[in-house]
This record gives structure tokens, C-alpha cells and sequence, in this order.
């Protein structure tokens, strides 16, 4: 039963910290560090971030059943369109994120997974949130996204391998650089995540596969669920909070969560 109650605040956790820009590796090292629960292993953080899949997904449907109809029509010689355009964006960021995670994984894996750097990454990141969200003009819409942007949020997004910045965090921050509004950086990263995090999930579900340790399907069916339950909500409360307000609660809950990572490790 305890296993269950901690998967339960786990995958809750997992569901909020996944889309905010407060940062999930921050919060999974901080809690059960503080809770002196064990590590929750593999198999529970790849049914976590396939939960978060589920929500995302489902949240978005109708503009993915777009994207993909619309490219799919550029590329068979069709118009293009700003949601074929907004699609191939998609694609060549995700191939950005995807080669540098080939190609830095060993060094992450090695030297930055500790509670410090991550520490350092909330704390720098929290700051260029803020200053992002101040100085940005957040004119312009998801449709009018270019290239330009492209390049830059994909390249913003490379640095969200290192534990601690935020996926979230970091690719709306520079779409909010950029002159994106809220909204529209927001459910840019949204989208965003859907490739980034199926393509997590199968890698992390190949060292499962090759791990062959004993898997408590239950547990990881019920922590699915509560993440994809939770990841949905908070999908919806998120994009109505940016209608109205700026990032500077997330930037205030960043600092803190990071100062008391330096105090707590150091």
C-alpha cells in the first residue's frame, strides 16, 4: 500500500511539474530526498511521462489531427499552410533535441544529475524567465511563427536535457523572447513535448526492456493514470492563468525550490 501512496504523489507530481515551467527533475530529486522515499526506479518514471503523453495528446487533438493533415498535405505537393509550416517546425526542433540527446546523454548522465547542478539550472533558468516575460512584447500568435523562431526555440529546447532548466520552461521562455504571447509560446512547448517525450519514453522504455528486473504492473497502470489525469488539468489551468497573469509566480516558486536544493544538499 505505501508503494502505491508514494506512486500516487509521484505521478501527481510528475503531471504538474511536466508542462509548468518549474521543472520536474527538480522536484523528483527534491521530494523523495526530503521524504526518504526510495527511488521510484525505471519502469514508474517511463509510466509517469507516458501519462503526461496521454494528456497532452487528448488535450490537443484537434490542432495534431490538423498539423498532421495540413503537412502531410505539404508534402504531397499541397499548399502550404501556417499549421504545415507550425508542423515542420515541430519536426526540426524535435530532430535538434533528439541528436543532442544522442550525443550528450553519457556527459548529462555522468556530471549533471546531481542535486546541485540541478540547483543551479532551476535558479539560472527561474531568472531568465523572468526576464524574458518582462522584456518580450507578446504580440504575435502561434501561427506566425518562423523559422527564425524555429531555430532558436529548438536550440533553447537542447538545453532542457540538463536537468533542473525546464522543458516547459526553457522553450517558453524563448518564445516569449522572441514576441510570442504567453499563450502562444505555451502551446507551442505543449506541442513541442508531444514528439520529445514519446521519443524519451521509448528510450528509457529499451533500457526497461533490457533491465529484466520484476515489474509491478498495477502500481504503474494506476501511476499512468494519475499523471495523464493530472497533466490534463493542469494543461487547462495553465493556459487560462497565462490569459490573465505573468510568469512571475512560476519564477518566485523556481528561486525558492532552487534555494532550498543549496540548502538541503549543500
Amino acid at each position: 500500500m505505501t508503494e502505491y501512496i508514494h506512486g500516487f504523489w509521484l505521478a501527481c507530481l510528475q503531471g504538474v511539474t511536466e508542462f509548468l515551467p518549474i521543472s520536474s527533475s527538480g522536484h523528483l530529486v527534491l521530494v523523495p530526498k526530503l521524504l526518504g522515499w526510495p527511488d521510484q526506479g525505471l519502469a514508474f518514471d517511463v509510466a509517469v511521462h507516458v501519462g503526461s503523453l496521454v494528456a497532452v495528446v487528448l488535450y490537443f487533438h484537434r490542432d495534431l489531427s490538423r498539423l498532421i493533415i495540413e503537412w502531410w498535405g505539404s508534402v504531397t505537393g499541397g499548399p502550404t499552410t501556417a499549421y504545415s509550416r507550425l508542423a515542420w517546425a515541430i519536426v526540426v526542433a524535435t530532430i535538434m533535441v533528439g541528436v543532442a540527446g544522442l550525443l550528450l546523454e553519457d556527459f548529462i548522465n555522468a556530471s549533471l544529475r546531481s542535486p546541485l547542478p540541478v540547483a543551479t539550472a532551476t535558479f539560472v533558468f527561474a531568472l531568465l524567465l523572468w526576464w524574458s516575460d518582462v522584456a518580450g512584447k507578446k504580440q504575435r500568435s502561434i501561427e506566425q511563427i518562423g523559422w527564425p523562431d524555429v531555430l532558436m526555440i529548438g536550440a533553447a529546447q537542447m538545453l532542457a536535457l540538463i536537468p533542473g532548466t525546464s522543458r516547459s520552461g526553457v522553450t517558453i521562455t524563448t518564445g516569449l523572447a522572441m514576441g510570442l504571447t504567453r499563450e502562444a509560446a505555451a502551446r507551442f512547448s505543449f506541442l513541442l513535448a508531444i514528439p520529445v517525450i514519446l521519443l524519451a519514453g521509448l528510450w528509457q522504455g529499451k533500457g526497461l526492456v533490457q533491465a529484466a528486473e520484476p515489474v509491478n504492473w498495477g502500481l504503474l497502470l494506476f501511476a499512468t493514470l494519475v499523471s495523464a489525469v493530472v497533466a490534463f488539468a493542469c494543461i487547462h489551468w495553465f493556459l487560462d492563468f497565462l490569459r490573465r497573469f505573468s510568469m512571475l509566480p512560476f519564477v518566485i516558486y523556481r528561486l525558492f525550490i532552487a534555494l532550498l536544493l543549496f540548502w538541503v544538499f549543500r
